[in-house]
């Protein structure tokens, strides 16, 4: 598949120097801009930052030695939830929840995830379907026009402004300039979701669970594989990678360390950029 054309990424690593680094230097962030708080420090403020208003970075303006990565969290509201929001806090980093729809009215705890979701102005809100396609995706990619209105009543029942999606169970691409479907049998469900107006978003990089759904590995082996899609130029566009984890892997004090940690390695180097999912290239424009 051909790259898009926001810049090539410079074969070059990345993240390997983190010896040679000053602990000190200055992250740019787009969402904000703040200094790391101390390694040692395991309190997590419930205070939620204001977030400063920024204006747009086109692509060009991205310096060569700069990559851009987009933080995202899928099935929320959910376990994990509150401690994801505190680890985003604690490094003042934003990120896009793609949000399932009878997830947020599931349970008390999951409605007060909800709200304090809709109130961190570090996290935007997208769509991971109503259902989760009853986690039988097989069958639910059967019926296109099913999904799509499942999608429908998600965006109605949590009220979102913006039709940005993600596929459950799929890693599926819909933009004017990607496309691309992991399990071609959902090839017509996406096409679907696309002529509806949907910007169906996948991920270049998952971190995946153990069997008792803490997140897998840690996170120097995390930064490696940043590492290895930047300097092989695998991202769908370049100089820009999706990251996706899911909120119900942040219930374990391991989990939420190693999460913790692999944000602040990636501000130490000063070499990133994150943004929501909003300000991904060409996301905006209209579908064809």
């Amino acid at each position: 598949m051909k790259k898009n054309f926001a810049g090539k990424s410079i074969n070059k690593t990345f993240l390997g120097m983190f010896a040679l680094m000053s602990a000190t230097s200055i992250f740019f962030n787009s969402c904000d801009q703040k200094k790391d708080k101390k390694e040692s420090d395991k309190i997590i403020s419930n205070a939620h930052p204001v977030a400063k208003t920024v204006p747009t970075i086109d692509d060009e303006n991205v310096s060569s030695d700069k990559r851009v990565i987009y933080l995202t969290f899928d099935d929320g509201p959910n376990q994990g939830t509150e401690n994801l929001l505190r680890i985003l806090n604690k490094r003042n980093v934003c990120a896009t929840a793609f949000l399932v729809g009878q997830h947020a009215y599931g349970s008390k705890k999951q409605k007060e995830g909800i709200e304090l979701l809709k109130k961190d102005p570090l996290v935007e809100l997208a769509n991971h379907s109503y259902t989760h396609a009853h986690n039988k995706y097989t069958d639910f990619y059967k019926n296109p026009e099913a999904v799509v209105r499942d999608f429908d009543i998600a965006k109605d029942s949590l009220k979102l402004t913006d039709k940005i999606a993600r596929t459950p169970g799929r890693n599926i691409w819909r933009l004017n300039n990607i496309t691309a479907t992991d399990i071609k049998s959902s090839t017509l469900a996406a096409n679907s979701l696309k002529k509806a107006g949907y910007k169906v978003i996948g991920w270049d990089l998952e971190w995946k669970p153990t069997n008792r759904m803490a997140l897998k590995g840690n996170h120097q082996v995390m930064l490696k594989k940043v590492d290895s899609i930047f300097y092989n130029d695998l991202e769908k566009t370049s100089r820009h990678l999706v990251f996706l984890t899911h909120d119900q892997y942040l219930t374990d004090s391991d989990s939420i360390d190693e999460l913790d940690l692999f944000i602040e390695k990636l501000q130490k180097t000063n070499r990133f950029v994150f943004r929501k999912i909003s300000a991904y290239p060409k996301i905006n424009e209209i579908l064809n």
